[in-house]
């Protein structure tokens, strides 16, 4: 989708609708106060468009409310908008950066459901959200909104396309070099996160690991990053028995995959992200019940997040060593899986008791955390793991479970996912979640039972970071959604990308 910014008349352009954010009135406002304000310049446009927005207010048909939108047809030959959509904010002091995220998805997707192919949107004033940080939001939810899974339909005629532009239109020239530069990250992020939900949402038959990683390796080859692909061969003789027994059900080998951007300062400090790229989860011997279980084609929602946040990380040309980590694997039941009892011995010589060949991830993360943390020495390692149903019983689809063993990294990676929209909720790490996990006859169990479950597999994963500062994203709840918001259809979210870039922007 093209974004593009202009500092002249809405009317004049060719639009085929024009979206215009508007702020709900001050609570116990009366009379005249009690209808939502107009600017001067949202003002001038009505009087070009016939006056149908200032009679909607007037009647009381539109309040502003936050999600409330109305479409209107202009009236008068003086403009080109064809429609227009008064999309409501909501209070002014309610209103975010991710208010108008929102509002900037609702306008695409109500332009979405008829032949809409160029969109303009009126950027509005929020109190406390700056024009650029506005722009890049605005960007985000209109190429968020856009996003359609349709690869495996045929839609035929009755397929209305996709919005081809949108034009964000700003009041004046004064900072129109930094929104501009916005827009371009807010479209950069949302195309990332758009890709991570395109690879979650793909079905388990047409997403092996060999298949997560050659496309891995064509977004390498567009963006400029280096791609290391690492196959059963190369897993044996780094000994990575984690990767290996848990792929070994599968007649669909197990990869490590491993992305990097290199800055040209080479002192830039290394942050290594790992996502868990599990391409299809039946459980394995301990397998899972069939109700709900074609969601496990969105168990490698942490690896898609990796891959997009490497794609916006190389196009931002950020100043950082950056290194993505995946470890891929299918675990299906078979004669060569592993199975209940096994101990399995990783790359980094701990050996892992497995009482449950369900808790899978974390077994494929022990050698991926491993990796990155001996191969890369980084200053940082996060990883992103739809890792346990405890988390997402705690805390539902509202939020990631966020757990760590540095309590400023901790905070560098809650604030991103307040700043962004992707919120990330501190949970316990206590001594007896690892002592929990402390094996009788191994160094480590892949399970600890159903108390504090998201806690002890966080604990269970602590082993194998060292002392490198380390946090862990359990997106279990968050990585793909049952419902529909305004930028979000139902499926794959690619929760992370925009936060990953949040904070590594702000490194």
């Amino acid at each position: 989708m093209q974004i593009t910014s202009k500092t002249s008349d809405p009317c004049d352009a060719a639009a085929d609708l024009l979206a215009i954010p508007l702020l709900q009135p001050a609570e116990g406002a009366k009379g005249k106060d009690a209808v939502p304000s107009l600017s001067a310049a949202i003002r001038r446009m009505d009087r070009r468009m016939g006056g149908g927005i200032s009679a909607a207010l007037a009647a009381g048909d539109f309040q502003a409310a936050a999600g409330q939108t109305s479409l209107l047809y202009p009236n008068s030959s003086e403009t080109q908008v064809k429609r227009v959509l008064l999309v409501g904010l909501g209070r002014a002091g309610d209103a975010t950066a991710d208010t108008l995220r929102r509002a900037a998805g609702s306008a695409v997707r109500r332009a979405g459901r008829g032949r809409n192919k160029r969109i303009s949107i009126w950027l509005p004033r929020v109190k406390g959200v700056s024009a650029d940080a506005a722009a890049q939001a605005v960007a985000e939810g209109a190429v968020l909104g856009s996003y359609r899974f349709d690869q495996y339909r045929d839609l035929g005629e009755a397929d209305p396309g996709s919005i081809r532009s949108v034009t964000v239109f700003c009041t004046s020239d004064k900072g129109l070099a930094q929104v501009r530069r916005a827009l371009t990250t807010g479209r950069t992020l949302a195309e990332g996160q758009n890709l991570a939900r395109d690879l979650s949402n793909m079905p388990g038959n047409d997403l092996p690991p060999a298949k997560l990683a050659s496309e891995a390796r064509r977004m390498a080859r567009e963006v400029g990053l280096r791609c290391q692909i690492l196959e059963v061969a190369e897993l044996k003789r780094r000994k990575m028995g984690g990767i290996l027994a848990v792929g070994g059900g599968s007649a669909r080998p197990p990869r490590l995959i491993v992305l990097e951007h290199k800055p040209r300062n080479k002192s830039a400090p290394t942050i290594c992200l790992v996502g868990k790229g599990v391409t299809f989860d039946s459980g394995g011997i301990s397998i899972k019940p069939s109700a709900g279980m074609e969601e496990m084609k969105h168990d490698m929602s942490g690896a898609a997040a990796v891959i997009g946040a490497m794609r916006a990380v190389a196009q931002l040309k950020l100043p950082l060593h950056v290194v993505g980590v995946i470890g891929a694997a299918e675990n299906l039941p078979s004669g060569t899986a592993y199975r209940p009892g096994d101990v399995v011995r990783t790359a980094s010589g701990k050996t892992i008791e497995v009482l449950n060949t369900d808790a899978e991830g974390r077994v494929v993360l022990a050698d991926a955390l491993h990796h990155a943390r001996t191969e890369f020495e980084p200053d940082a390692m996060i990883d992103l793991a739809t890792l346990t149903g405890a988390c997402m019983v705690a805390l539902g689809e509202s939020a990631t479970g966020l757990f760590g063993t540095d309590d400023a990294l901790i905070e560098r990676v809650r604030a991103a996912g307040e700043a962004c929209g992707e919120r990330a909720w501190p949970m316990p790490l206590f001594d007896d979640h690892r002592r929990a996990v402390k094996s009788t006859i191994a160094d480590v169990k892949n399970t600890a039972g159903r108390d504090a479950g998201a806690s002890t597999a966080a604990a269970f994963l602590a082993a194998f970071t060292g002392d490198t500062p380390w946090v862990h994203l359990d997106i279990a709840g968050t990585g793909w959604s049952s419902v529909v918001h305004p930028y979000q259809i139902k499926g794959g979210t690619g929760v992370g990308v925009r936060l990953l870039l949040e904070m590594l922007q702000n490194w």
